[in-house]
């Protein structure tokens, strides 16, 4: 399903033009949302949904490590208090009322507390609201399909694959020198022919298995629904900078928003097992001024040339 038009007919012929660096968008753009080495905090937040949920999963991490803290204390002083040594004739009472009460109401307690907190978010994620850009992600093993249903080619309309950059043939650009593509067993394996990939479409050797070929572009403060479904298993749409995730279940059509408020490269991946290859199936997203996505589209739909041009 990749973008039809007549400039492909003379693609090879430009082929030396579009190895400028003006066409390498991550020469204009920083990379904000990306997994890091031994990460262990969120990726920094770059919509109001994904701030949300992460105040929240910071509030109920300090909730849930005082409950435990006083529960192992509770326990430690049990065990040292009252084991057979220091209290060798046990107390033969049935039940405490004030202490069921209190071990009955006070987690419910807890519960309306983060719930008061954790159903708006909720709302705030399920409540589509009318969108700037709709754009369709479709997921196939393994990569993704995309459509901007509003955006026209011609009688169609634009339309394009989105594939991870590695060393393997499904992308098969041999025409640019960087050699003969490498066998399938290999797609995982850094290789200089995949580093020659990730250069040849502006990214760093650190984006291996994160960056694909063609990414999806938006505009900075726009609101965005994603419809997601699948081609023909269930796969999921995910991107934690933007706290989102959507199942693609075939003959479903799921749909997210979200609203980016930050220009860079952002990565996500499916996140529901989906096959041999679900580990390698990256989502990239672009977010841009609204200057740069309106000479995208122009580019996109004259010319086919889905790279974005630095700002």
């Amino acid at each position: 399903m990749r973008l039809k038009s007549t400039f492909n007919a003379v693609a090879a012929a430009s082929l030396g033009l579009l190895m400028q660096p003006s066409f390498a968008l991550a020469q204009a753009l920083e990379t904000v949302g990306a997994p890091v080495p031994r990460g262990t905090e969120h990726q920094p937040a770059a919509t109001n949904i994904a701030r949300d949920l992460q105040w929240l999963d910071h509030m109920i991490l300090i909730i849930i490590t005082a409950i435990v803290a006083f529960v192992t204390v509770l326990l430690l002083y049990i065990m040292v208090r009252y084991n057979r040594k220091r209290n060798p004739t046990p107390a033969t009472f049935t039940h405490n009322s004030p202490l069921e009460v209190a071990w009955t109401i006070i987690p419910i307690l807890i519960l309306v507390f983060i719930g008061s907190f954790s159903l708006p978010a909720l709302f705030e994620q399920q409540e589509i609201p009318v969108a700037d850009i709709t754009i369709k992600a479709t997921g196939n093993q393994w990569y993704w399909s995309y459509e901007y249903p509003d955006v026209k080619v011609g009688e169609d309309t634009l339309k394009f694959d989105a594939f991870r950059i590695d060393g393997a043939t499904q992308i098969d650009d041999a025409a640019a020198g960087w050699g003969k593509d490498q066998p399938m067993s290999t797609a995982g394996v850094m290789s200089d022919v995949a580093v020659k990939k990730l250069a040849y479409y502006g990214y760093k050797k650190e984006d291996f298995l994160l960056a694909t070929d063609n990414a999806v572009v938006i505009p900075v403060g726009k609101t965005v629904v994603m419809q997601v479904t699948g081609a023909d298993v269930i796969h999921a749409w995910a991107m934690p900078a933007f706290g989102v995730m959507q199942s693609a279940v075939p003959g479903r059509l799921g749909q997210l928003w979200f609203k980016a408020d930050r220009e860079g490269v952002y990565f996500g991946q499916c996140t529901t097992l989906c096959g041999k290859d679900h580990a390698y199936m990256p989502i990239t997203v672009k977010v841009v001024s609204q200057a740069a996505y309106d000479a995208w589209i122009a580019q996109a739909t004259s010319t086919g040339n889905l790279r974005l041009a630095s700002n």
